[in-house]
């Protein structure tokens, strides 16, 4: 009986892996130095730099057994892209630490690479350099740069009262997706996608910056506790109209199949990676943008009237 051979990372080699990594990742414009020193060196012609970093972990973040190498490149670099755009910068390189088991496939490394590479590209980053070592279990660190080009960041504590509230992006699919995956269900195939693969709204973020918004983040950890950090940081209440969320023929088929309320996925469903931003009343907002609330004075955020303290995720309590 023949058997498949598998050249694994262990095979390779620490220096060997990293070299496989660099011949995938070609370098673009903002990368004045890219990997094989010590440090990568990137422009910053604004003068200022916007840093992002998070940290998935196997088994916590993401499952082998239910998502590819490539569909956990692109996530991972995604979810860190997507925070710089909310700042309303444009992003311009990731770095990344690998932490892999020796048995590691190589072209499933090599899938997660080209995972890193082709998420970068849709924003014209690039992934500029990292590390790599031996782990029990695959763990990503991304590190995401951004450039403001002259532009003010939109932060979270800008929000007024009278401003209005809009969400770019899809809400609630990834939420969805990980309900049916749990269940061993298959269908809707759109949204186990959009948990293995978000789709943020990458270039609304210099949109609404140049459109004038208030206030404005990257919706991770679900729309009801995110928007509690805006209401928080900013000394106001937002008060969302759940009429205004357009439930898709998808979500609605997966509540029905798992006996499920789908305007929760929407409303504390993360890992969609959505944009939700305030601005002015008399902004005129392109159809990307959803208004589905408004600012009063207050604190908190309010739906049907009720202030709501539960929803989303919260790494030490799931």
């Amino acid at each position: 009986m023949n058997r498949r051979c598998v050249i694994t990372v262990g095979d390779l080699g620490e220096f060997g892996v990293i070299a496989r990594i660099a011949g995938r990742l070609p370098q673009g414009r903002t990368v004045l130095l890219g990997p094989g020193d010590d440090a990568a060196m990137l422009s910053a012609p604004d003068g200022r730099v916007v840093v992002t970093t998070d940290l998935l972990i196997e088994g916590r973040h993401f499952r082998r057994d239910w998502s590819s190498g490539y569909d956990i490149g692109r996530k991972a670099a995604a979810q860190n892209l997507s925070d710089i755009t909310a700042m309303g910068a444009v992003p311009t390189g990731i770095v990344v630490g690998l932490g892999l088991p020796s048995d590691a496939a190589l072209t499933w490394l090599d899938d997660l690479t080209d995972g890193f590479r082709d998420e970068c590209d849709l924003v014209g980053a690039s992934v500029a350099g990292g590390d790599i070592t031996r782990c029990d279990l695959v763990v990503i660190g991304v590190t995401a740069l951004g450039d403001l080009g002259g532009r003010a960041p939109v932060t979270r504590s800008g929000a007024r009262p009278g401003d209005l509230v809009a969400v770019a992006g899809r809400l609630g699919h990834a939420a969805a997706g990980l309900a049916l995956l749990r269940e061993g269900r298959g269908e809707p195939t759109e949204l186990i996608e959009t948990h293995r693969r978000p789709a943020p709204p990458y270039a609304c973020g210099v949109e609404a910056a140049t459109l004038g918004a208030t206030s404005m983040l990257d919706v991770s950890d679900g729309l009801l506790q995110d928007l509690g950090h805006v209401a928080k940081a900013s000394g106001v209440a937002l008060v969302l109209d759940p009429e205004a969320f357009a439930i898709s023929p998808s979500i609605a088929d997966a509540a029905r199949q798992l006996g499920a309320d789908p305007l929760e996925w929407v409303l504390s469903g993360g890992d969609d990676h959505a944009l939700a931003a305030t601005f002015p009343v008399h902004a005129r907002l392109s159809p990307a943008w959803t208004v589905v609330g408004h600012v009063i004075e207050g604190e908190g955020v309010q739906v049907k009237g009720v202030s709501l303290d539960r929803g989303g995720w919260d790494h030490f309590r799931e």
